[in-house]
């Protein structure tokens, strides 16, 4: 039998994704956690168990002695893609993420860790966070109630493939918990805006419109989430951005 043909899609620093036959396969580099591989299989895992559109895991193996996550390969184009293809249908294709982001956090998650959780976990291992500032925004996160809505916890529009007859496949879960549909939404706004201010904005606007939640509702999740995607942050423009973001004065 000959071997299936590898095609790299991304590599990175900390992994390379290539498909092979009906598999797109994730393999990361010896320094990712043996146990943050099985944890990412299992939380997709957990997601294709709520009946969500998602590519299903098919293995956890090492690989040439790195580990790495095999699931199913979903042909088609991202969302990023087509909206940077199709200018002119730029408006109805952010209104479609906006559905689909929607559709997501209609699902129940059951097993996954609370985003209340993974946030406060976020802002204490920031160091150089103000401890002033760290007390107010726990303060806040603590607040807030814990919902059991499906957060995917990196929803844009590359995460997101469209089939050729219009179906829609979510990927990449390893971030996702059960929480509150508004901080996803946050962090999502922060994500765009970091691209374009205007999408931003018009995200934020069909966002509200179509989930029934209240933009001063998502805004007091903006300093929680942008101070956990501090330690993310790959320029000093974004974490300008962030900086300014968690200053909880601007939301009161």
């Amino acid at each position: 039998m000959a071997a299936k043909k590898k095609t790299i899609i991304v590599e990175r620093s900390n992994k390379t994704v290539y498909r092979e036959g009906d598999a797109l396969v994730k393999v990361f580099e010896k320094e990712h956690a043996k146990s943050g591989v099985f944890n990412e299989a299992h939380i997709t895992s957990l997601v294709e168990s709520y009946g969500v559109p998602a590519a299903a895991v098919r293995f956890v193996e090492e690989i040439d002695g790195k580990w790495a996550i095999g699931v199913d390969y979903v042909e088609g184009e991202t969302l990023a893609e087509k909206m940077k293809n199709e200018p002119d249908n730029y408006d109805a294709l952010l209104e479609k993420f906006v559905d689909i982001q929607v559709a997501v956090s209609g699902y129940k998650a059951v097993g996954l860790r609370n985003t209340v959780d993974k946030r406060a976990e976020e802002i204490n291992a920031l160091p150089d966070l103000d401890p002033s500032t760290r007390y107010e925004l726990l303060q806040r996160l603590h607040g807030m109630k814990r919902h059991t809505k499906l957060c995917h916890g990196d929803f844009n529009p590359s995460n997101i493939i469209i089939r050729n007859d219009g179906s829609w496949v979510v990927v990449d879960w390893s971030h996702a918990t059960q929480g509150n549909a508004g901080a996803d939404a946050a962090l999502t706004y922060l994500e765009l805006t970091m691209q374009d201010a205007d999408t931003a904005e018009k995200y934020l606007k069909l966002y509200s419109r179509k989930s029934d939640i209240a933009i001063q509702y998502i805004q007091k999740w903006m300093p929680i989430v942008a101070a956990g995607q501090l330690a993310k942050a790959k320029t000093e423009e974004e974490k300008a951005l962030l900086t300014r973001w968690i200053s909880i004065a601007d939301y009161e």
